[in-house]
């Protein structure tokens, strides 16, 4: 059974959208997908957030760009946590987005991430989901290591061979 929604209003987000996937890919966390508009399908927007808590969803990542509603309205009708995904737009660079989503009325919260930053999306989900999931927690430990341990060895390597060779051979 999905833990996480992963939910999008245009196949044109799939890009950012398929950053958090792969985080969850990653972490064994599964999930669904799906490209629902909430503007131009409302009764379909409806029962899928009405439904994901029975659907078993633990967390929800929305992705939207411009008037951004997604986000909002899903936190709005589904009671766990919501994670926002701005996107980046042609007229506004993305601020717009993110304006529409950080700025949700008091009482519908929604945890938003930088402009395009599934990535951050997906980690921010498998942390919420390890709050009550010490293996999960554990993958996580081992992920912020490895992280560590990449900008030591990129730290060590630029020590050795000087910034010229080390851009050279990048």
């Amino acid at each position: 059974m999905a833990k996480v929604s992963i939910v999008m209003g245009s196949d044109s987000d799939m890009p950012v959208m398929a950053k958090a996937a792969e985080i969850l890919d990653d972490f064994g966390i599964s999930y669904e997908m799906n490209i629902i508009s909430a503007h131009r399908e409302p009764d379909i927007f409806f029962d899928y957030a009405k439904g994901a808590e029975e659907r078993g969803i633990k967390v929800v990542i929305a992705g939207a760009g411009m008037a951004a509603h997604l986000p909002g309205m899903c936190a709005a009708l589904f009671p766990m946590p919501v994670i926002g995904i701005p996107m980046h737009t042609s007229s506004l660079g993305g601020r717009d987005s993110l304006y529409s989503i950080v700025q949700m009325p008091s009482g519908i919260p929604v945890a938003t991430v930088a402009i395009n930053g599934g990535t951050n999306a997906g980690l921010l989900a498998v942390k919420m989901l390890a709050i009550s999931d010490e293996g999960l927690l554990a993958k996580l430990k081992e992920y912020s290591d490895k992280q560590k341990e990449s900008v030591v060895s990129k730290d060590k390597k630029l020590k050795e061979k000087g910034y010229k060779e080390y851009l050279a051979n990048k």
